[in-house]
């Protein structure tokens, strides 16, 4: 998050003109001694995109995901997801059981642009086997999501927004079975950012429904909040109004 929007920021904000590529991930869930737990994996720090950070296992959806898909794009994300889980992480994800509950899309600003499927999956019986794959994670680890949450607050963890967003959504729940009767019945949301930049650092993310979302002049303006408030020295502040 730093790195790229620095970046940003120093070119104005203008646009990339990067190509938005389809990419899938899955937010792998069991049972824990404290409540409900993620699989978290750290990004290789040698990978330009967010290197270092601890996300869900996913990726792009490569040209074998699309083979029963039957042009599906839907059924096609849930088979790349299943499919990086494993290379990733070394657990067998069933594709068929996975459920769909965020769209991420990266804002026009970044260098490179995503629009992602977010999945939550019931682990199986090998979750305790579930380790790196020393290419594209180097680490990975189970946590609660108020665990994740109280960690990057720390700043012993990064995560990004898509990443810190889901652990609000699924801190919500006791275990797997409520979050996935939950996940099951809820409407996918669909986040795609954009960047206000504050003049003493951070930036707000803003999304669909915001008051400011189609111009961010009104970011302080009285209205509707969908963002996530990202201020320089400050916790970080996600808001939606129903």
């Amino acid at each position: 998050m730093k790195k790229w929007s620095e970046t940003a920021r120093a070119a104005g904000g203008e646009p990339s003109g990067a190509e938005v590529r389809n990419a899938a991930t899955v937010a792998l869930l069991r049972d824990g001694a404290d409540g409900l737990e993620v699989l978290m994996g750290q990004r290789a720090t040698k990978l330009d995109f967010h290197g270092g950070a601890w996300v869900f296992p996913g990726g792009r959806i490569d040209e074998e995901d699309w083979a029963d898909a039957n042009g599906d794009i839907l059924i096609a994300a849930m088979v790349a997801a299943a499919r990086e889980a494993q290379e990733e992480a070394g657990v067998i994800v069933d594709a068929s059981a996975l459920i769909h509950f965020s769209n991420w899309t990266t804002p026009v600003i970044s260098p490179k642009r995503f629009a992602t499927w977010f999945f939550a999956g019931r682990a199986g019986e090998d979750h305790d086997s579930a380790k790196a794959d020393g290419i594209e994670s180097d680490a990975v680890r189970w946590m609660t999501p108020e665990l994740v949450l109280a960690e990057r607050a720390a700043g012993n963890i990064e995560i990004a927004p898509p990443q810190f967003v889901s652990m609000l959504h699924l801190a919500r729940f006791d275990d797997v079975d409520a979050a996935m009767a939950t996940l099951s019945i809820e409407d996918p949301i669909d986040f795609q950012p954009n960047f206000h930049f504050f003049e003493s650092g951070g930036a707000a993310a803003i999304y669909h429904g915001d008051v400011a979302f189609e111009n961010l002049e009104l970011v302080e303006a009285p209205g509707p909040r969908h963002r996530l408030t990202m201020a320089k020295g400050q916790s970080w502040i996600y808001e939606k109004d129903e």
